[in-house]
């Protein structure tokens, strides 16, 4: 078995997509023609998008708001936490909590994105 991709619900994935190329550098590696459905390139698996009116068109009822207190997290890896930072914030993301050294040699800081995904920035574990 393979986990090949996650899927979030946004109300706008040509929107999204746009943002998340700017702000973390993914680039889109495929949209519908439709535009309810994109995918970024981000490795060996995806992370991919569906908007709201899609899945209610398919019967799926989804949140539309993101909620007050998150129950996941994206997490993003780099080299350069500060410079991720500097991007993610510089494209319309929101600073949840700024550039932080963990006890086990970890730098990481926090964004939400524009559509309420709380997403973390870190370097490597050591």
């Amino acid at each position: 078995m393979l986990y090949r991709y996650t899927i979030l619900y946004v109300a706008s994935v040509p929107e999204t997509l746009a943002f998340y190329e700017a702000a973390f550098g993914f680039p889109t590696l495929f949209m519908h023609e439709g535009g309810d459905y994109g995918e970024l390139a981000t490795g060996d698996t995806k992370l991919a998008f569906s908007s709201h009116e899609l899945m209610a068109q398919i019967g799926k009822a989804v949140a539309t708001e993101p909620p007050a207190k998150p129950s996941y997290e994206l997490a993003f890896e780099t080299d350069d936490v500060a410079a991720a930072l500097a991007r993610a914030t510089a494209a319309g993301a929101v600073l949840v909590q700024p550039v932080t050294e963990m006890p086990w040699g970890q730098s990481l800081a926090y964004v939400r994105t524009p559509e309420g995904t709380l997403v973390e920035l870190c370097t490597p574990v050591t």
